[in-house]
């Protein structure tokens, strides 16, 4: 899709799809965490993108979803698919260091990189003041939000699960920057989606083979219900939804959306497992309202 076609501001439909989406990636936060107990990091990321990738092959197939034609996309997929494996591979190491609390402030950190590389690869999608302290003010809310749990110690070498949350940051947004960046950009969702699955998984499970991670000698339906929810409803139809935004709107603004990501996971929390809706919470939400509005306004 070419910029010209391309839609700078987002109608009702892509607000629906994003609160959806940022929904259940931050449940999925929850999820990641707590199969840790019984999946080693590196093959719960690799295995979950190897069934994922199995779906979206069966949908397309069945959607009759052209997915082996030479379009000039496969340097972009390819590139996108490792800055995926990478960013998640972070993201799992990560956590065994570093509280959930403190990677979902340093993940969030995405927007800002998207912010940043746009204006290289579609002038028309730089952000103004108003939008920059918009994205900012969302940011500002997050971090309140994650304020108490962010102080606490985690771990001696809590250091590294954050660096590695900064590292996630980084590849997330240059996943986004190197789509549109290529023609991948112009390819179908499903086939944009099934480069990073397909080499992610690819990538997770060889490094956890190498890292001499051992698969799960069993599967309970504890894992196997959080592992489901990862493969089938996060990776397979939330990510198919995400990169057909990406596909169609400005990247910049869909980025400042993913902000609510973890207060949706707090939220959740509240309502799901009764642990109370705070004040801080209700003033955060605010704050991120306020500043997804600055930076969406036409």
């Amino acid at each position: 899709m070419s910029p010209a076609t391309r839609q700078s501001h987002l109608d009702p439909r892509a607000i629906a799809l994003l609160l959806g989406c940022c929904l259940l990636w931050g449940i999925n936060q929850v999820a990641a965490k707590a199969a840790l107990t019984e999946i080693t990091p590196l093959w719960q990321a690799g295995l979950r993108s190897a069934v994922a990738g199995v779906l979206v092959a069966l949908w397309s197939w069945a959607r009759g979803v052209p997915l082996l034609t030479r379009d000039g996309s496969l340097g972009g997929g390819v590139l996108a698919g490792l800055l995926f494996a990478a960013e998640f591979a972070c993201i799992f190491v990560g956590l065994q260091f570093t509280s959930a609390s403190r990677m979902v402030v340093f993940i969030y950190l995405s927007p800002f990189v998207v912010a940043l590389g746009m204006p290289w690869i579609a002038h028309g999608e730089a952000l103004s003041r108003r939008q920059w302290a918009g994205l900012l003010l969302a940011f500002g809310a997050v971090a309140f939000a994650f304020a108490e749990g962010f102080s606490a110690p985690h771990s001696p070498r809590q250091w590294w699960g954050d660096a590695l949350g900064v590292a996630a940051a980084v590849l997330w947004g240059g996943t986004t920057l190197a789509i549109r960046a290529t023609r991948l950009g112009a390819a179908p969702a499903e086939k944009t989606l099934l480069y990073q699955l397909g080499v992610s998984a690819l990538a997770l499970c060889a490094a956890a083979a190498w890292a001499g991670e051992a698969p799960p000698a069993s599967v309970s339906w504890r894992l196997l219900g959080l592992f489901g929810f990862q493969a089938v409803i996060v990776s397979f139809a939330s990510y198919l939804a995400w990169f057909w935004l990406v596909r169609h709107y400005a990247a910049t603004r869909l980025a400042v959306f993913t902000l609510s990501t973890p207060l949706f996971g707090l939220l959740a929390g509240a309502l799901l497992l009764g642990e109370g809706i705070s004040a801080r919470l209700v003033l955060a939400l605010g704050a991120l309202a306020a500043g997804i509005v600055l930076v969406n306004r036409r």
